[in-house]
């Protein structure tokens, strides 16, 4: 198949070396192009513009920071109207579940069909394929984008245009909830006197066990917070959740409360560090290093 990759940052380089191994053309495009360049190795071929990148391709996968960065590179930069009829733009990026159906409401009516599929997993997920994918859109148009899913992850379509925003601002929500409870906990085990790293493998098996646990628990206790998801983003996709929340009139009180943990993280300077640099802002409000 001919896919193009528009963003080839942390997640949208290893998504498209994996699309290129998986025996597609793949055009690719990113703002700093120097960021696209290596996969030239891997058989993509690497364009200036985003409008020559999507010039005669099948699929368009965006890999996008936000909703308005979409729309933008959408509909004010051109490439929605490049797209020939019959495209399908599959946008990777997460984003709000509105702007997911308007971008939808208006590929569609240039005859373009679209597909809101965030992902969880991380960079880890995307180097090794193994990708969560939530898909919203037609179940028709999901068929036909099964080959280009099969490459990056495990794909479920789980309603109509928004959905798979929705699902992700859930992913979102239950990631940076339990990092703050597991940053929370271990902070006043070692504060109490107890080795962090045994505390963490003491409850491994037990029903506090999780993947958050075992991942970002580790880089907590290794004090590892090296940026793969940025606290920032994070912030932003808890601020998405209670912008949603609001819009259905839900109430959504333990995302306010660490959605404020985080705004206070990335005010002190945190703003790059991993999600799992919650810990950091913790540790500093209980004086410890």
């Amino acid at each position: 198949m001919n896919i193009t990759v528009l963003g080839t940052g942390m997640m949208g380089y290893p998504m498209a070396r994996r699309l290129c191994e998986a025996g597609h053309s793949v055009q690719v495009w990113n703002r700093t192009r120097a960021k696209a360049e290596g996969l030239a190795a891997f058989g993509a071929s690497v364009h200036d513009t985003a409008t020559a990148a999507v010039q005669g391709s099948e699929f368009v996968i965006t890999m996008l920071e936000h909703g308005p960065v979409v729309e933008q590179l959408l509909f004010e930069h051109g490439v929605a109207g490049t797209m020939k009829p019959g495209t399908v733009l599959i946008d990777m990026s997460s984003i709000k579940p509105a702007e997911a159906r308007a971008h939808a409401e208006r590929l569609g009516g240039m005859g373009i069909t679209h597909l809101d599929a965030p992902v969880s997993g991380g960079t880890l997920g995307a180097e090794a394929g193994t990708l969560a994918i939530m898909v919203g859109g037609k179940a028709t148009t999901f068929e036909r984008a099964r080959p280009v899913f099969a490459a990056l992850g495990r794909a479920t379509l789980v309603g109509p245009s928004g959905s798979g925003q929705l699902a992700k601002l859930a992913n979102q929500m239950i990631v940076g909830i339990t990092i703050g409870a597991v940053a929370e906990a271990l902070l006043l085990c070692e504060k109490g006197g107890a080795d962090p790293a045994k505390v963490k493998e003491a409850i491994t098996g037990g029903f506090a066990d999780s993947r958050i646990l075992q991942v970002h628990g580790q880089r907590m206790v290794e004090r590892d917070f090296a940026p793969r998801g940025r606290m920032g983003v994070q912030l932003k996709d808890m601020r998405n959740a209670l912008d949603t929340a609001a819009g259905l009139g839900f109430t959504a009180p333990i995302t306010a409360l660490l959605e404020q943990l985080y705004a206070e993280g990335v005010a002190h300077g945190l703003n790059d560090l991993d999600q799992s640099g919650l810990f950091v802002e913790l540790a500093q409000r209980n004086g410890m290093k």
